[in-house]
């Protein structure tokens, strides 16, 4: 019990220093600086805070400027939080992420001097083979699943999300550039030779394609054109993939994004709204009738979702909905029973800990054990925490990742 309280100060202390040393006045202290981690002693007499800073070279000046501010930073601590001894601050650099991150290319990857690229966005692994859609760098990332030694990569312009069927990987695109763009164009889905990884066919879609889903003999794509507010899609592509050809455009909610297949062949398809005045929303796809392949909405749930992973009959999910108005997020966390489509429960973190949790940013349930986790992406420019909770909803344990962790996957050598 004493290490999770001492847990939560750590949590409690950098999420108020995150916010605090954007107050310091001194000259040094400037720029983006992160508090990666905090470690308290149990005695709560000191508190080792790890920052790191975007502009390496500053780092030593910052830290003797947060050094000559501790005392003010101290002092705004205790009257931000409930302590009965507000611990001394020690200011040290946090080369933890640089270092490993180093170490890990030179074992794993020698003739690749630098990381995966600009924004890993989607992480799947078929047969033996990791695959990691890195958005921003053009490109998805192939690795040996066992080792993680690079395999090769293939070059996909503006790559978003990928699913595979049949030997084949398929990656949703907006091909264009990573740009705000009412004239934006059309997007597409790759697809990909596991074998070979050289692409085979290209088929085009609707504007800005997130998340694809392959069901049946068909892909699904949902459709955001995210690029070209307010004017955006509301489709879902059907994509046939034998001839490879858009055949039909569902329509059916504003700025798509997620999309999902049950095990009784229906499609959960999430709406990320205007971020104003139309509300996230989650849509059910099913077959028009028992003797139609055509898919349609059959159901619209006025519940807000960002992510979700279906387990069985369970739809676990979480929403961070922006107010414009109150200029907040509201965070929920939910099961729907994807065989009523009725809301289960309206928290699936039983245990009080998901105010730990500042922004939800990935949910994955173990396949055996049951076990959720769910990720952190806390201020989106520091190091963020994976935690995981028991099928009961009980936290187990906490980890610190790298920055903005989203996606997971699961690897059983058996």
């Amino acid at each position: 019990m004493a290490s999770n309280r001492i847990g939560r100060i750590n949590e409690e202390i950098q999420r108020e220093l995150a916010a605090l040393i954007r107050t310091v006045k001194d000259p040094r202290v400037h720029g983006l600086v992160s508090v990666t981690a905090v470690d308290t002693t149990p005695d709560l007499r000191y508190a080792k805070i790890y920052v790191s800073v975007l502009d390496k070279s500053d780092v030593k000046e910052v830290v003797k400027g947060l050094k000559s501010a501790g005392g003010y930073l101290r002092r705004e601590l205790g009257r931000a939080l409930s302590l009965r001894y507000t611990p001394e601050l020690q200011f040290v650099e946090d080369d933890s992420i640089d270092t490993g991150a180093h170490i890990l290319s030179m074992l794993r990857n020698p003739e690749v001097v630098k990381e995966l690229g600009d924004v890993g966005n989607d992480i799947q692994i078929y047969g033996n083979k990791l695959y990691a859609v890195i958005n921003c760098s053009h490109k998805v990332e192939v690795m040996d699943v066992r080792t993680c030694k690079r395999i090769g990569q293939v070059d996909i312009p503006n790559c978003r999300y990928i699913r595979f069927a049949k030997g084949k990987a398929y990656v949703s695109a907006y091909v264009g550039p990573v740009a705000i763009d009412p004239n934006a164009q059309l997007g597409a889905v790759y697809e990909v030779d596991t074998a070979s990884l050289a692409v085979t066919r290209k088929v085009t879609v609707g504007y800005q394609p997130d998340e694809l889903e392959v069901l049946g003999e068909y892909l699904y794509v949902a459709n955001s054109g995210g690029y070209r507010a307010p004017d955006y899609d509301s489709t879902v592509s059907v994509v046939e993939i034998y001839g490879m050809k858009q055949i039909q455009k569902i329509p059916v909610g504003i700025n798509l994004h997620r999309i999902r297949k049950d095990r009784y062949g229906k499609l959960w398809v999430t709406s990320r709204g205007d971020y104003n005045t139309i509300p996230s929303r989650l849509y059910v796809l099913d077959r028009k009738d028992k003797n139609s392949k055509e898919m349609v909405v059959k159901d619209t749930l006025d519940i807000p979702c960002s992510e979700m992973y279906i387990q069985g009959d369970s739809l676990y999910f979480y929403s961070v909905e922006w107010n414009k108005q109150t200029e907040r997020n509201t965070v929920t966390y939910g099961i729907i029973d994807v065989r009523t489509g009725q809301l289960v429960t309206d928290h699936f973190i039983t245990d009080g800990t998901e105010q730990d949790i500042v922004i939800p940013y990935g949910i994955c349930v173990h396949p055996t054990t049951g076990d959720i986790y769910v990720t952190d992406a806390k201020n989106y420019v520091s190091s963020g925490v994976l935690h995981c909770y028991d099928r009961h909803g009980k936290k187990k344990w906490s980890v610190r990742t790298g920055d903005i962790p989203a996606h997971m996957a699961f690897y059983d050598p058996q």
